[in-house]
């Protein structure tokens, strides 16, 4: 291979395999975490393929195959691999399980880079004939992997960082609900974890969070009961368009739905409906360039990815659509805000590779 079209064709193979590999290593996770694995070596410790299989419920020859896969993909630690292989002590490292455990570090990549593989997983024969006839794959059909990958995915940024940024870039909203009873609505609230890091930052305010899956939102119930904050957070599978609820909120948000709503203008006409007089709208989406450019760097990469395998098929299954995907860049956020009625929309310069947030004025 001498000619530069095929030392270019032997770059690009070597591309493939290399993402073969990765997607290999990360199917495999995926078994680790939705079995339990991980949890268990990083709540019980270091263990042989016996004692690994046995605490877990695997089966001893499976769970041979995936600890040695772990090991030799450098997951796991092994304390001598020239010792027989039923003598082999397996160990997680914390840091690795930190990673791989489903929690609120910043550093858990559980629910944002492994569950949602299972989803796709499971949507690819829907996705083919999604894209040959033009239709859509609801999120029913992504699962529960899906549904509990993208609740958790937002989950650290909400915990520890959300507060925060109203402090430093929307100090009079930071005050609104610092200084007095306020009141939040989250729209399309997902499993919850927005408005219980609201109502954990400002003990006064009350969260009611609204969406329209009645499967996430038991999930957000079951979020805030835990959290115990169920007396100053409520989650409703209810439309948050509904006139009875129009004007009564301190701040609504719309985080990291907006690109996935078939009728986004609707949408945000309701979210300012919502608003108390002198309240505040906030929208979250994805951060994307101001325009099209290829190739482009490995957060666009993402975006992309992440529409072409959910968010566009999803945003299409509801019609009519606007058929807004992933990508939706800002000049569109501003276009669809004042189709809304809005007659502003600012940027908050939050410090976020994956995120912009818009503050909706007027």
């Amino acid at each position: 291979m001498t000619t530069p079209t095929d030392t270019q064709a032997r770059v690009f193979a070597v591309r493939m395999w290399n993402s073969l590999l990765a997607t290999q290593e990360l199917l495999s996770t995926y078994l680790g975490v939705r079995l339990g694995l991980y949890d268990d070596l990083a709540a019980k410790g270091p263990g042989t393929v016996g004692e690994i299989a046995q605490r877990a419920g695997v089966d001893p020859r499976y769970a041979r195959e995936w600890l040695e896969q772990q090991a030799v993909a450098g997951v796991l630690t092994v304390d001598d691999p020239s010792l027989p292989a039923e003598k082999r002590l397996f160990a997680l490292p914390a840091a690795h399980a930190e990673v791989l455990t489903v929690s609120d570090s910043p550093v858990s990549m559980a629910a944002l880079a492994v569950l949602p593989l299972g989803g796709v997983a499971g949507a690819l024969p829907a996705l083919l004939e999604a894209y040959r006839g033009g239709g859509g794959v609801p999120d029913a059909v992504y699962g529960v992997d899906w549904r509990e990958g993208h609740a958790g995915a937002n989950r650290a940024m909400f915990t520890h960082q959300l507060a925060g940024w109203l402090r430093r870039y929307a100090p009079d909203i930071h005050a609104r609900l610092a200084g007095s009873a306020a009141r939040v609505a989250d729209v399309a609230c997902g499993a919850g974890w927005a408005g219980i890091g609201l109502a954990r930052s400002f003990p006064r305010i009350v969260v009611d969070g609204y969406d329209l899956d009645a499967e996430v939102i038991a999930d957000a119930r079951g979020h805030a009961a835990d959290a115990g904050l169920t007396d100053r957070v409520s989650f409703t599978a209810r439309d948050a368009a509904d006139s009875d609820l129009a004007g009564d909120y301190d701040l609504v948000c719309l985080f990291d739905a907006l690109h996935e709503i078939a009728q986004p203008v609707q949408v945000l006409a309701a979210c300012r409906r919502l608003c108390a007089d002198g309240g505040s709208v906030l929208v979250l989406d994805a951060r994307v360039a101001e325009r099209f450019a290829a190739p482009a760097d490995e957060i666009e990469r993402f975006q992309y990815a992440t529409s072409v395998l959910h968010c566009l098929p999803a945003c299409l299954s509801q019609q009519p659509s606007a058929g807004t995907g992933t990508v939706l860049r800002p000049e569109t956020v501003r276009k669809l805000a004042a189709e809304a009625g809005f007659a502003a929309v600012t940027q908050l310069p939050i410090d976020d590779r994956f995120h912009r947030l818009y503050r909706l004025i007027g």
